[in-house]
This record gives C-alpha cells, sequence and structure tokens, in this order.
C-alpha cells in the first residue's frame, strides 16, 4: 500500500497532482462502475499518456484492487499501489515503455456456460473455482464451487488439485481469464476460462450469506 501523510498533496495544476512523492499525470474516475468497467477503462485511458507517466484510478468496488495489479503484471506497466479513502480506492499505475510493455492476450482454453452447465448437470468431477470477492460469492454462487478472489489466488494455490479439470469463473469472465493466465504460469494443466461468466449463468445457485 502506498503510505499518504498530511501535506502532501501540495500541487495540483493541469490535472498534474503531487502525492506521496508520486507526479500523477491523469486521474481516471471509476468510482460506482462494478467489474469489468474499472479495468475497461483504465485500459482506454493509459493508451493516451506517455511511458513513465502515472494514472490515478479512482474507485469503489472493492475487487478493482486485484484486478489492476493483476492486468497491471501481465501487460507490463507497474502497479505502485493503492491508498484508501473512505470508500474510494486511489490505484497509482505507471505505463510502461514500448520495450517494458507486454502484449495483453487472452487465455485461449475457455468453455462457455451451456458446456459448464452439461458438466454441472451431469454430474462430472470438475472443480469449478469462483475468483470474485468473498461478498460477490456469498449471495450467488454455484453449489459445490471454490472461492479464492483473485487477489489472494497467488497464496492459496495449494487448495487446489490439478488432477481435475478447473473451470475459473467470475462475474464477468474478465478476472477469471488473468487466474487462469495465473494458474497456467504456476503448472496447472487442465484449466478453463468459463465466459462470460455469473452475470449470465442460468442454472443453480446457492448463497451462503445468513
Amino acid at each position: 500500500m502506498v503510505a499518504c501523510s498530511p501535506g502532501q498533496r501540495t500541487l495540483k495544476n493541469n490535472r498534474e497532482v503531487i502525492i506521496v512523492g508520486i507526479t500523477v499525470n491523469e486521474t481516471l474516475d471509476a468510482k460506482g462502475f462494478a467489474c469489468p468497467m474499472p479495468i475497461v477503462k483504465t485500459k482506454k485511458a493509459i493508451a493516451n499518456l506517455e511511458p513513465g507517466q502515472v494514472m490515478e484510478v479512482q474507485a469503489t468496488d472493492k475487487g478493482s484492487t486485484a484486478d489492476i495489479k493483476a492486468w497491471a503484471e501481465s501487460t507490463g506497466h507497474q502497479y505502485l499501489g493503492t491508498v484508501e479513502e473512505g470508500e474510494v480506492l486511489k490505484h497509482y499505475l505507471r505505463k510502461a515503455s514500448d520495450h517494458e510493455a507486454n502484449e495483453e492476450t487472452k487465455y485461449e482454453e475457455v468453455i462457455d456456460l451451456r458446456e459448464l452447465r452439461q458438466k454441472v448437470d451431469g454430474g462430472e468431477a470438475i472443480i469449478i473455482l469462483d475468483v470474485r470477492e468473498n461478498a460477490e460469492y456469498a449471495f450467488n454462487h454455484i453449489p459445490g464451487s471454490i472461492n479464492i478472489p483473485l487477489g489472494e489466488l497467488e497464496d492459496r494455490m495449494d487448495e487446489l488439485k490439478n488432477d481435475k479439470e478447473i473451470n475459473v469463473i467470475c462475474r464477468t469472465g474478465s478476472r477469471s481469464d488473468l487466474a487462469s493466465r495465473k494458474l497456467s504460469e504456476k503448472g496447472f494443466n487442465n484449466v478453463k476460462n468459463v465466459v462470460p461468466g455469473m452475470i449470465q449463468w442460468d442454472g443453480p445457485t446457492e448463497q451462503s450469506a445468513k
């Protein structure tokens, strides 16, 4: 996390702000938007920055920290940290130079909701990994699915078995794409990204929220 001390917000001129010793060249307002919109807006806005410039992304979606950090890692842009101010999360990203940036790729192994529904209804021995935040999962999830939020996946991969097909799902297919790539990079060889995600799932669901 980026620490913010009183008095360090010293300059505001032409949308350039000095904060925590960082020059912020562009501020993006993504407050009130749910996944995947903060990432969609960030992708568009960062394209207009010069290499080395810094963007502040303001969001209220609690899952945006993990989303933006994972997206930055996958593209070569530098995630600098996040400041929490009340309900607002302020994420700081530095745009990579051409030689630092990676071409963003989508995870190729995908499964649509119809295919997943057939596997669930047929009682196939698969793992359904839900990488949404705990609150999202608690109110609506596929029975028998495992919840590991994207931001915790790196530290909890040992909870997953590599001898079964892992179907990764989120709300729209965005976080699950990043999670699928992470799992594949760590040696999980039977991973599928579920598209488009829970937003269009019409199969059985349950909730664990009391």
